[in-house]
């Protein structure tokens, strides 16, 4: 688990050194222009789209370890292509390698998680590698950003190399990581029934309601960071490039600080109401955009309060980071992690390629109506959390008790709680 745990930090902080400056460095340094960096940008989505159905469906063959070497490889190949590349072509061709393989390293790392965890263990381990996801991130974006050199291609070049070393090391890493359990017979094999993990997926109605609930979460949130929420922040609340890099500062410090501070708390209660509590939570941060861009207050107090609506994100990701990536464990047959991992991550993609398709316009010409529709998002996060409380059971939304009665019975958690390693 440490070494999952340092190959997550690891996969960040490559990816901090060049994530922020993509963007420019496609459309500016390689003078490709703004439309040549948007089909990048979709690259990422679109390369995840493609390949997560299939990862899913190789975890449950072969395990997550093979699927996230391979993987990483990609990635490592399509960082360094990226760096040196100088046509539309070969960019768009590296692009789609890097983002491919950066869209099956999360699941796969996220499976591996729960083949190492117990039910016990499983929240704090989730919070930790969402800790060191954001430590990570933001190291390796501090560190990308002195290193930058709008004039100078090679210093990105030497980002992208960078990136691509962090790949290669955490191949390395996780090469000599072992599954702690034995191969699961081939699907057909020694008498067992043929599943369809795509039938079961879709028969199992309490992890279509966690992927709608999944796909509303990252489309109200994560999906407007750097879209909806940083144009709006512009246009309608006047912030400045050094307000809107200090919100998304704060952001990053709020989960670092809060994220060990909420565990204790969340791991105590329904996994749904803790859903249910962030919803409110991201309609305060909704209100206080509201109250940044549209209550014609002075320019400190609009910073101030955009700052305020980006810690407020922060929070509620603190909380769920320990509650939704285990009960989608928790939510998969056995052996089956790595394809509703796969199957959440698509969702997930999906929320992310729409979210700033819709949220950036809207962000920028149609404030009222954005921040009221966003707010209304965040309140149906509450409402469908709950109603997803009503299909699980007391295991899987609220496992700390569950365990408490087991062994307050006099023996060790058995049944469901002991053997989940879904």
């Amino acid at each position: 688990m440490r070494r999952i745990h340092v190959g997550n930090a690891l996969s960040a902080f490559g990816l901090g050194f060049t994530v922020p400056y993509l963007y420019v460095y496609v459309a500016q340094v390689r003078g490709l222009g703004s439309v040549a960096a948007g089909l990048v940008l979709a690259l990422f989505a679109v390369a995840a789209l493609v390949v997560l159905p299939f990862a899913g469906r190789a975890m449950v063959r072969r395990g997550p370890r093979p699927v996230l070497l391979a993987a990483l490889v990609a990635a490592s190949v399509g960082a360094m292509a990226l760096g040196v590349s100088e046509r539309a072509e070969t960019v768009l061709s590296a692009a789609a390698l890097l983002g491919a393989g950066q869209a099956v390293t999360q699941p796969a790392l996220a499976t591996m998680i729960v083949d190492y965890s117990t039910a016990a263990t499983r929240s704090r381990a989730f919070a930790t590698q969402f800790f060191l996801q954001n430590l990570g991130l933001g190291v390796g974006g501090l560190i990308g950003g002195h290193l930058v050199d709008l004039s100078e291609p090679t210093s990105f070049t030497l980002l992208f190399a960078v990136e691509a070393a962090m790949f290669l090391l955490l191949v390395a890493v996780m090469a000599t990581v072992r599954s702690p359990r034995p191969r699961l017979a081939p699907e057909g094999a020694g008498g067992l029934p043929r599943i369809d993990g795509r039938g079961a997926l879709r028969d199992d109605k309490a992890m279509v309601r966690l992927c709608v609930l999944g796909f509303v979460l990252f489309f109200a949130c994560y999906g407007q960071f750097e879209s909806g929420l940083s144009a709006y922040g512009v246009e309608a609340a006047g912030v400045s490039p050094s307000t809107l890099g200090t919100a998304l500062a704060a952001n990053t410090l709020v989960i670092v600080v809060a994220q060990f501070a909420v565990l204790k708390f969340v791991e105590r209660r329904k996994r749904t109401r803790v859903i249910a509590a962030v919803g409110l939570i991201w309609a305060v941060a909704w209100l206080m955009a509201g109250y940044a861009g549209l209550g014609h207050v002075g320019q400190a107090m609009a910073g101030a309060a955009f700052v305020s609506t980006y810690a407020l994100f922060g929070l509620g990701e603190a909380m769920l980071a320990p509650t939704v990536a285990p009960l989608v464990a928790d939510l998969a047959p056995d052996g089956r992690a790595g394809q509703y991992n796969s199957a959440f991550a698509l969702v997930k993609q999906l929320a992310l390629a729409i979210g700033p398709a819709v949220g950036g316009p809207m962000g920028a010409t149609l404030h009222a109506p954005y921040i009221l529709s966003f707010l209304l998002f965040s309140l149906g996060i509450s409402v469908l959390a709950l109603r997803l409380g009503r299909r699980l059971t007391e295991a899987q939304d609220h496992p700390w008790r569950a365990r408490s009665r087991v062994v307050g019975g006099g023996g060790a958690p058995v049944g469901p709680i002991a053997s989940v390693d879904a």
